[in-house]
């Protein structure tokens, strides 16, 4: 008779729409190499100015859509990354196709926060009336390859992005 090992205890998180001060908070959180290396490096998170941007499309977003990428806060309240969902922006890859994805502080890494953000995010997708979504994930981006494993997606293309890092395209229906 075999045992099936119990799932893991995942935090409890919150997701809100992010405010214009939770712009702060991603500049703090992100202004790490290590949390942007597979994301256009220290550069991709220097200027605060993209984050006031960041934070305001995603109101947009959330009015329009009923989704976007909401700030993630932790068991205290304290913005530890964001979770969420977005039309992919871009004139390559999943053109047309609702991307989810995920970005924590790096304090944050390895318990749990991704993955309970994640399934939060696909709840909240599913509400919106979505049938399907992709992740974008660079190829070398292990822990966020887990997390698609764990939330059950297929990789169905792998690609190369125009600065030539390959990627791959993870999907799953709803």
């Amino acid at each position: 008779m075999s045992r099936v090992p119990p799932a893991p205890v995942l935090p409890a998180v919150e997701l809100r729409v992010p405010t214009h001060e939770d712009a702060f908070a991603w500049h703090r959180v992100f202004d790490d190499p290590e949390v942007m290396e597979f994301l256009g490096g220290r550069a991709a998170a220097a200027e605060l100015s993209v984050h006031h941007e960041a934070t305001a499309r995603q109101r947009m977003h959330d009015a329009e859509l009923g989704f976007c990428l909401w700030s993630l806060l932790d068991e205290e309240g304290d913005v530890i990354g964001f979770t969420g969902a977005q039309p992919w922006r871009h004139a390559w890859g999943p053109v047309g196709e609702i991307e989810i994805g995920w970005r924590l502080g790096r304090a944050y890494w390895g318990k749990g926060y991704a993955t309970a953000a994640a399934l939060a995010t696909l709840d909240r997708v599913r509400a919106a009336g979505l049938t399907s979504v992709v992740a974008m994930v660079d190829a070398l981006n292990e822990r966020s390859i887990a997390v698609t494993r764990r939330l059950g997606m297929e990789r169905t293309e792998t690609f190369v992005t125009p600065t030539g890092r390959q990627g791959h395209c993870f999907r799953l229906e709803l």
